[in-house]
């Protein structure tokens, strides 16, 4: 009996097909299509890897480009050091059975998230400044005014105050996705090692964490592309120059400064182009080496 064809198939795939299309497929084609050309006088022209070429081999252009990549390179690293082992940590607690009121503090804890990059950079950019800001005066609550400084005034601090309130902000994320795969672990398998005398964090580090790493991959990866793509927060807090001194610039504020210009820099839309191609080619060198290096390897653990 011959098959029927499957167009509802079609159907059903062919809206979010077109609009992925639209939205994500065609502005990434062009964008790679605009870093290979220039334009002057005599018009748009094709210049093959000319920008991309000045962009890693002119001081004007390699120097922020690789001080924004190293800044870039910094915020992943914090947020891998502090927000996913503390997202871990946050599921462990809050996913213990005779924990009471967890739901008010995982909703607690998960609020920020859905807050605006907007109101969080204002908002810490007030409580941590020296003038008004409420930080000075709860460290002289407890006796640890000696240690407020102007965090987001200094360039060795800035970027790394920004990157542990975006840890602030966004550490919901992991803890939910963590606790969601702790709660999925079957009681015979937790039975199982209360009989050979596995119980509290001896379960959770013998049984749970290697049963949840491929959670933990998923969140990793997500973190990586979230934070080379990151721009939203840097801009609010700091501006567009990402002051001090581009301490805190970071490859998306290089990016607009270069495609749409600010102050007397005008906007080049070829090199923020290739700038763009540069992050896209990052991001996707990041994900290969996951998917090809540490998935695979995780798997093989699994089987």
């Amino acid at each position: 009996m011959a098959s029927r064809p499957r167009t509802h198939i079609v159907v059903f795939l062919a809206p979010a097909v077109i609009v992925y299309t639209a939205v994500m497929i065609w502005p990434l084609f062009n964008t790679l299509l605009l870093a290979l050309y220039t334009t002057d006088e005599a018009g748009r022209h094709f210049a093959g890897l000319k920008n991309f070429r000045t962009l890693l081999g002119d001081p004007n252009w390699s120097r922020p480009f690789w001080n924004a990549l190293g800044n870039n390179i910094w915020f992943f690293v914090v947020h891998m050091l502090v927000q996913n082992p503390l997202g871990v940590l946050l599921a462990a607690i809050l996913s213990h059975p005779r924990l009471r009121f967890a739901a008010l503090y995982r909703s607690a804890i998960f609020i920020p998230t859905v807050l605006s990059f907007v109101i969080v950079g204002f908002a810490w950019k007030l409580i941590l400044s020296p003038i008004w800001g409420i930080a000075p005066s709860m460290l002289d609550m407890v006796g640890l005014k000696s240690l407020f400084a102007p965090w987001l005034g200094k360039e060795e601090y800035a970027l790394t105050t920004l990157a542990l309130i975006s840890v602030w902000q966004f550490v919901g994320i992991p803890m939910m996705l963590i606790y969601a795969a702790l709660l999925s672990i079957p009681e015979e398998i937790l039975e199982a090692g209360e009989i050979d005398g596995l119980t509290g964090w001896q379960a959770f580090w013998k049984i749970k964490l290697p049963l949840i790493l491929p959670s933990i991959g998923i969140i990793s990866i997500l973190t990586f592309v979230g934070n080379f793509n990151a721009f939203d927060l840097i801009y609010s807090a700091q501006g567009a120059l990402a002051g001090p001194n581009f301490s805190t610039d970071l490859l998306g504020t290089f990016l607009y400064r270069t495609f749409f210009g600010f102050q007397l820099q005008l906007g080049d839309p070829h090199m923020g182009s290739a700038i763009a191609t540069a992050m896209f080619v990052i991001i996707l060198i990041g994900v290969c080496l996951y998917l090809f290096a540490i998935q695979t390897r995780m798997r093989r653990y699994q089987f």
